[in-house]
């Protein structure tokens, strides 16, 4: 299986990495993004793009893919609607509407997050914009996925570039383990989600929307 990834600097991105090149069924992990990801390894093989909005120039070396697996993401605090549709549903669809054509049997995964808003009129800014790019990858793909985490536990070492959750996970981690088995429904960890990914890759889901507990029971 040849797996797209993009987001693998971040905390959800390192964990799915992380399970990608640990799983024997992945032959290949393609990484792009803006920034190389520091690791190395014999499946990895990883494109620095300055540009995620424009793919010109570089499609050949995006076909040929089973999956991809979509984990960018901001922080919507302090972001104009504008901006942050920008950021989230522009740039999503942007490489989606690419892959989609020159991939249209790919499994394509996008990370959202628990409290979307699937009618895209609620009075949450965040969870609208995330409510329109699901709808818009679910349209674009037949074998599209919305995952829905809530608390994501970064294990192995992981750690989240953003210093607020990263401060409340170092906060709560004596207590963390015992969140996750006790609170399936809100609390997941960085391992589950990858291998959640994988197993949907492999053999699909009966819902197209997948919240944190669905997410633990693929996992």
């Amino acid at each position: 299986m040849k797996v797209l990834l993009f987001g693998a600097t971040g905390m959800v991105g390192q964990g799915v990495l992380r399970e990608c090149v640990l799983d024997p069924g992945v032959a290949t992990v393609v990484t792009i993004g803006r920034n190389a990801t520091g690791q190395a390894h014999p499946k990895l093989r990883e494109i620095v793009h300055a540009n995620l909005f424009d793919y010109a120039g570089m499609e050949s070396q995006l076909t040929g893919l089973d999956a991809c697996y979509f984990c960018l993401g901001v922080s919507s605090v302090g972001m104009s609607e504008p901006d942050y549709r920008r950021v989230t549903y522009d740039l999503t669809l942007a490489a989606a509407t690419v892959l989609a054509r020159l991939n249209p049997n790919m499994v394509f995964i996008y990370v959202s997050g628990m409290g979307t808003d699937s009618t895209e009129h609620g009075r949450t800014m965040w969870a609208r914009v995330k409510g329109q790019t699901e709808n818009a990858v679910l349209r674009l793909y037949p074998l599209g996925y919305a995952f829905r985490p809530a608390a994501i536990v970064p294990l192995h070492g992981i750690r989240s570039k953003t210093v607020f959750y990263q401060a409340f996970y170092s906060a709560l981690k004596p207590v963390l383990p015992f969140l996750e088995r006790r609170f399936p429904k809100y609390v997941t960890t960085t391992e589950k989600l990858g291998r959640a990914m994988l197993r949907v890759t492999r053999e699909g889901a009966p819902q197209r929307v997948l919240e944190n507990i669905d997410i633990n029971r693929y996992s």
